[in-house]
């Protein structure tokens, strides 16, 4: 079994900046991307930016050039820098992974709880 922890979710003014982290932890034998996802009220959860086992990344237009995402691959911790907020960047965020885990050695996608972000105007 593998487990995502989200943490730095918060209150945050227009323009202002958060960092997200999410940590994979359980019977891990290796993680091939990670990522993070948003949802909003009454929206459908979309795709924020991901990051691949090779390091290539992929972002929203939404967010491009403003949000950066990283990885500690010996932490199994993927980061989420979040600058120049909007009050439309606020969302429940979740952090997912493509895990392949040492019971199965099959690739499956692991999903976090989620972080609250609000970002007011």
């Amino acid at each position: 079994q593998v487990q995502l922890v989200e943490s730095g979710g918060g209150l945050v003014q227009a323009g202002g900046s958060l960092r997200l982290s999410c940590a994979a932890s359980g019977s891990i034998f290796s993680i091939n991307a990670m990522g993070w996802y948003r949802q909003a009220p009454g929206k459908q959860r979309e795709l924020v930016a991901q990051i691949t086992s090779g390091g290539s990344t992929n972002y929203a237009d939404s967010v491009k050039g403003r949000f950066t995402i990283s990885r500690d691959n010996a932490k199994n911790t993927v980061y989420l820098q979040m600058n120049s907020l909007k009050p439309e960047d606020t969302a429940v965020y979740y952090c997912n992974a493509l895990v392949v885990a040492t019971t199965s050695l099959v690739r499956r996608d692991y999903w976090g709880q989620g972080t609250q972000v609000t970002v007011s105007s």
